[in-house]
């Protein structure tokens, strides 16, 4: 029987993957210039199918090593205590990040104009490598691949799984795309002032998201070893 608990735990991973103050800035900057529907829609999907297929394919491997993800076992009690350590030091750069540059936005945002200026295609592509190698989307990842490893479901439910943690991973991109589809003259004010929220408090938001879900997994861990 499927845990209720796995809800709640790849929504939450989700989300910690969806605060990507870059590529929301990225979507916003897509949705205020030109063609905003199908360059913006394409990327969502983007970031949508990445997010799944990333997923789908660590549980393979899970599968084919034989990866025992149970709660107190030596591989998910290493991995808890691994990507808990990385997500703390993680917020914690991030919180004193926006505590130094509180005079002006952040340094990446100097890089975002020319990524949004690229031909689509391969804006597409260094989104998506960027979404695999950054190192706590990784761990999100793999956190996401144990805990629906553990609950030892069939095909179509680890499918299902991923698909509810990919969904997740991309309602933050999901909400301004929407908006622009229902009506983008009305919401030019809003898109602006997001854009312009993301690069002064961005860093604050996903430092203090990342020390939330850093804790927990540390948390887990803990009584991880305690199990053993």
């Amino acid at each position: 029987m499927t845990d209720p608990k796995i809800w709640t735990e790849l929504v939450s991973y989700g989300i910690g993957v969806a605060l990507s103050p870059i590529h929301l800035v990225l979507l916003l900057l897509l949705l205020l210039g030109e063609a905003p529907r199908r360059r913006g829609g394409l990327f969502v999907v983007g970031w949508w199918l990445t997010s799944a297929l990333v997923v789908l394919g660590l549980l393979t491997l899970g599968h084919g090593l034989l990866l025992d993800m149970s709660h107190g076992s030596k591989h998910r009690t290493g991995l808890d205590l691994i990507a808990g350590g990385a997500l703390v030091a993680l917020g914690g750069r991030e919180l004193i990040r926006s505590w130094l540059n509180q005079d002006g936005p952040p340094g990446w945002s100097r890089s975002v104009d020319r990524f949004a200026a690229l031909p689509l295609p391969l804006l597409l592509l260094i989104s998506s490598a960027t979404e695999i190698i950054s190192p706590d989307d990784l761990l999100l990842f793999a956190k996401t691949a144990g805990v629906i490893l553990a609950q030892g479901l069939s095909l179509r439910g680890e499918i299902a799984s991923s698909l509810v943690f990919s969904l997740s991973a991309s309602v933050l991109l999901l909400l301004p795309l929407v908006a622009v589809l229902l009506g983008r003259e009305r919401v030019l004010p809003m898109l602006q002032q997001g854009k312009t929220t993301l690069l002064n408090r961005g860093e604050l938001v996903l430092g203090s998201v990342s020390l939330g879900l850093g804790g927990y997994l540390s948390w887990q861990g803990i009584t991880g070893l305690a199990l053993r």
